[in-house]
């Protein structure tokens, strides 16, 4: 009996470590917020209904999506399964309600973005993690000494390279003299972010192919470093 109780409200490993990668990542972030002139409690106030948003985004997005399933048994909306989840649609619905609070709150778009970076730079550390406890994001099969045994093959442990891609940018960044130009941290947060995802998608066993052969993450990455070096010259153009 206790063993069931254990299995039935026990949360698997891999949303402990993200759940303790998001409040290390709040903290620090609250830390920092003073600096760029962001109140700790908008920063709080931001993530936590991003937070919000994400989880009911996610659940209502997929429910959508499987429209048919749904209507036959609607109680499923709220079960435990993690599958039941559209994470694309999750991040469009945080990302709008932070989007709204951020406008009724008054807060300067670049320096909210400055603020936030540790708590989304702590958050891909945790991300990362938890795809090595979880086995997902997977790399291809490899004979190097240093792979991984995953699912009956010996693969690149492209989990642990995006823990440690993570967490040197965040070492850079969190050490980093900080500029007087607002956006400059977040801007070189997400064009680090993108090229080490350059590198690690070619080693992933998982990635999705289109336009007859190309990463489709690889292609998100493309399109957000050279997006994130526009900005950046903009940015640096618009302080002068």
């Amino acid at each position: 009996m206790l063993t069931t109780f254990r299995n039935l409200f026990a949360p698997p490993l891999h949303i402990i470590l993200l759940s303790a990668a998001f409040m290390i990542g709040l903290s620090l972030a609250e830390k920092r917020a003073d600096c760029h002139g962001i109140s700790k409690k908008n920063i709080n106030n931001m993530i936590f209904y991003g937070f919000i948003s994400f989880i009911i985004g996610g659940r209502i997005s997929f429910a959508l999506q499987n429209m048919p399933a749904f209507l036959k048994s609607p109680l499923d909306i709220i079960s435990r399964n993690p599958e039941i989840f559209d994470p694309l649609g999750a991040v469009a619905v945080a990302f709008i309600a932070a989007i709204v609070y951020g406008q009724r709150s008054g807060l300067i778009f670049w320096n909210t973005l400055d603020a936030l970076t540790p708590f989304f730079a702590i958050l891909a550390i945790g991300l990362g993690l938890s795809h090595l406890a979880a086995g997902t994001a997977f790399g291809k099969e490899t004979g190097l000494s240093w792979g991984i045994n995953l699912w009956n093959a010996t693969r690149h442990p492209t989990q642990i390279y995006e823990t440690l891609a993570s967490l040197l940018i965040f070492g850079l960044l969190w050490f980093k003299k900080q500029t007087p130009r607002p956006g400059i941290l977040f801007l070189t947060y997400a064009a680090f972010t993108a090229g080490s995802q350059l590198l690690i998608q070619a080693f992933r066993g998982d990635s999705i192919l289109i336009f007859n052969g190309l990463r489709q993450e690889q292609v998100i990455a493309w399109v957000a470093l050279a997006v994130a070096f526009i900005l950046f010259e903009s940015r640096l153009k618009e302080n002068q």
